[in-house]
């Protein structure tokens, strides 16, 4: 897990800078705000992707996305048995 967060920690922010150089580069007529917002924009849409694609993943690997847990489930505890422990 946290290797996956020092991952996106070094993809994101190099992805927004990536862009707003480029974009610098290829259009010199805009400014650096139009360039930050456009590359700001083009982040937001591969983070909108990436987290759309894990869950269409986790969905179709899974019978019923609440019961079916990882054999490496810390607690032991499904959420439909904690819901039913705080009734």
């Amino acid at each position: 897990m946290l290797l996956t967060l020092a991952w996106g920690s070094v993809f994101f922010p190099g992805l927004f800078a990536f862009c707003t150089w480029a974009l610098r580069r290829s259009r010199p007529e805009w400014t650096e705000t139009d360039c930050a917002m456009i590359s700001t924009r083009l982040v937001s849409s591969v983070q909108a992707v990436l987290a759309t694609g894990s869950g269409i993943v986790v969905i179709r690997s899974c019978n019923d996305v609440i019961s079916d847990r990882d054999s490496g489930d810390t607690l032991g505890i499904s959420l439909l048995a904690a819901s039913s422990l705080q009734n």
